[in-house]
This record gives C-alpha cells, sequence and structure tokens, in this order.
C-alpha cells in the first residue's frame, strides 16, 4: 500500500477509537471517491446502516454542477433521510480525509438539512 493510503487508514483507525453511532445518535460516516461521494448513517452498536446517500442517485447525478455542489446536495438528501427516521443529532467521522472542500460540503449540507453535530 502506498504511503498516502497507509496514513489515511492510520487517521481513520484513531478517529474510529474516540466517536462511535447509536441508534439515537447514529455515526454520519463519510467516503469520498476520486468522481463521487458517498454518506452514510451507521448504529455501530448493533452494526447496521440506517440510511444512505450518494452522489450517483438519479436526482444528484442529473445536475450539471461542480462535485462540491453534488457534495452539499447528498449532505441534505442525507439529512432528509435521518429527520424522516426521527433522527436530529448524529456525530460526524470525516474517514480520514482532511474537513475541506467536499467533505466539508456533506457536512454544511446535512446542517441545513436540519442536523446537528
Amino acid at each position: 500500500m502506498n504511503n498516502k493510503g497507509l496514513a489515511r487508514r492510520k487517521i481513520r483507525y484513531r478517529i474510529r477509537k474516540r466517536i462511535s453511532g447509536t441508534s439515537e445518535t447514529p455515526r454520519l460516516s463519510v467516503f469520498r471517491s476520486n468522481s463521487d461521494i458517498y454518506a452514510q448513517l451507521i448504529d455501530d452498536n448493533s452494526g447496521t446502516t440506517l440510511a444512505s446517500a450518494n452522489s450517483r442517485q438519479k436526482d444528484i447525478a442529473a445536475q450539471k454542477s461542480p462535485k462540491t455542489d453534488k457534495s452539499k446536495m447528498v449532505g441534505e438528501s442525507i439529512a432528509k433521510k435521518a429527520i424522516e427516521l426521527g433522527i436530529k443529532k448524529v456525530v460526524f467521522d470525516r474517514g480520514g480525509y482532511i474537513y475541506h472542500g467536499r467533505v466539508k460540503a456533506v457536512a454544511e449540507g446535512a446542517r441545513e438539512g436540519g442536523l446537528d453535530f
């Protein structure tokens, strides 16, 4: 594995030691690929995914906008799904990525959608 991937894995493990999600306050996990971004609400106690959203969904992918704008839409989409499940508070897991750019856009979109973290 390259040094960049190894460094991200170490950061991800360090973050996961400190935070975990419950059914009342799930973990909002973000994965960023080169072309898309994915977000999940995870209950770590039972090991289940409560809701998910990504930039490949038809309504988001149909928009011709930059990746940062699509990331914000993903945050708003996951917030809407969380509100429908009765979840207001989450724990944000940036997944070893720097809180900047698309990861930050997901967080801002989720906050605008009504989530608190």
